[in-house]
């Protein structure tokens, strides 16, 4: 994906408000051995590019003043209440650039998983995205999690997932955490059901004198 931009003299917040009302986004480029650049960027472009999973993902070609910069996008401030882009950080890589990245899962087979198909379990996917470090030039887009083997009552973990070449996840606490749980209908609704019947605790009356 690409995004274009261009570096700006320009700093402070009065100069960030003038170039929002001028429909722009301040931003900051850093990364290599180069000092940062302050940049800036048209808004709604960025703004549609945003609303791209990929592009949070992904190494992007930026071209800067007319120069090709390969960057990832590390932060991007938002307004409290309105759809506009306030502030946005990137970072040059390159090929060999070690990063650390939250990448997307992508689940697949999931309504042919005898979890699903046999049992008619309801599925739940505890994470939608994983921390990874890899070099720039491994970093995925997204990392498929197929759930064709899945079943009900038995949670499917990172370990049962397959990373791209070159990818390690980075995971804190548990090291291998639950990604995906599948728990059948009749013990889904059985569990309030026994809440409901269980008998209230008997109130505790005053002792007799």
């Amino acid at each position: 994906m690409k995004v274009v931009a261009a570096t700006r003299s320009a700093h402070g917040s009065s100069a960030s408000r003038r170039l929002r009302r001028a429909n722009k986004v301040p931003g900051i480029l850093f990364g290599g051995t180069v000092t940062p650049t302050s940049i800036e960027l048209d808004h709604n472009p960025l703004y549609h590019s945003l609303r791209v999973e990929a592009f949070h993902s992904t190494v992007l070609d930026m071209e800067l003043d007319g120069k090709a910069e390969r960057v990832i996008l590390r932060d991007v401030q938002w307004h409290a209440f309105k759809p506009q882009v306030l502030h946005v950080d990137f970072q040059r890589v390159t090929a060999d650039t070690r990063i650390q990245k939250k990448v997307p899962l992508h689940f697949i087979n999931q309504d042919t998983s005898p979890a699903v198909k046999v049992t008619g379990a309801i599925v739940s996917h505890v994470l939608t995205e994983l921390d990874v470090i890899c070099l720039a030039s491994n970093l995925p887009e997204f990392i498929e999690v197929d759930l064709s083997s899945l079943t009900a009552g038995h949670p499917m973990h990172l370990s049962s997932v397959k990373l791209p070449e070159g990818v390690k996840p980075v995971v804190h606490g548990n090291p291998d955490p639950v990604l995906v749980t599948a728990v059948a209908k009749a013990e889904e609704e059985a569990a309030p059901a026994a809440a409901a019947a269980a008998p209230a605790a008997p109130a505790k009356g005053k002792a007799k004198k």
